[in-house]
């Protein structure tokens, strides 16, 4: 019996869920639990972390798991890590589906960094205006440069003191536009943007905002994750699958 593991938080991973809904296969969609009203999905959920490498291969043992599919945002990289030791410990087969990461196109003015540390570095000594693409995790280490003013645009509100203390919040949760996010850079007068190279569609309409306008990025790379079966399709996902074992017809996709 095949039953899998779905490792989201992603559009992917979203995506992921209802073919392997629709397809009928026995599927669990664990989400970290880092966003306060997670988005449902047409699977059982269950939501946390598991503890830790040791926890995760419980997990594996106790529900079964026979397969596991790696839909975490490309900057989780200590879920996939434990992940991928998890599933080499206990001989369970994984995939990553991942996003593409995003290249920099004609017009576009990058400045492609290693690190966060490397991000805060790369900001200018006298005070901008900065549009904090980077989510909620990342945003101590931009307290040190505090005579900057920052746009965060955050999926949940902030529940306490955040760590820069000069900014402006906008709560929202994507895919944005092009000109959604052209006016909300104008609105906020931004003259820099840091970014985190995650890839996909849903979240890129700030880098051809940022082109129209001229703006530079700063642009983070992705973590380094040791080797893994990557697929960058939910077809890819599912040819996998069926080179392990596993063989479906997928209904209404």
């Amino acid at each position: 019996m095949t039953r899998i593991l779905l490792l989201g938080g992603t559009t992917e991973a979203s995506q992921m869920a209802r073919i392997l809904a629709e397809s009928g296969i026995d599927a669990i969609f664990s989400y970290a639990g880092r966003t306060t009203a997670p988005s449902s999905q047409p699977l059982p959920m269950r939501i946390g972390g598991f503890g830790g490498v040791d926890g995760l291969v419980s997990y594996l043992r106790t529900a079964g798991i026979t397969h596991v599919i790696d839909a975490t945002h490309p900057f989780a990289a200590q879920i996939s890590c434990n992940a991928l030791t998890a599933c080499r410990s206990t001989g369970v087969p994984l995939i990553a589906f991942e996003r593409k990461p995003w290249t920099p196109e004609d017009g576009d003015n990058w400045h492609m960094v290693a690190d966060t540390a490397a991000a805060v570095a790369s900001l200018p000594n006298t005070p901008a205006r900065v549009f904090l693409a980077i989510g909620k995790q990342l945003l101590r280490a931009f307290a040190a440069c505090p005579q900057h003013h920052y746009l965060l645009r955050l999926v949940d509100p902030p529940t306490g003191p955040l760590p820069v203390p000069r900014c402006t919040v906008v709560v929202a949760r994507g895919p944005f536009t092009q000109t959604g996010d052209r006016a909300l850079m104008l609105a906020h007068g931004i003259t820099h943007i840091v970014a985190k190279n995650a890839g996909g569609e849903g979240a890129r309409a700030k880098l051809d905002a940022a082109r129209a306008l001229g703006l530079p990025v700063i642009m983070i790379d992705r973590p380094t994750i040791p080797p893994r079966a990557i697929a960058h399709t939910a077809d890819a996902v599912l040819t996998w699958l069926a080179g392990q074992g596993y063989h479906t017809a997928r209904r209404g996709v």
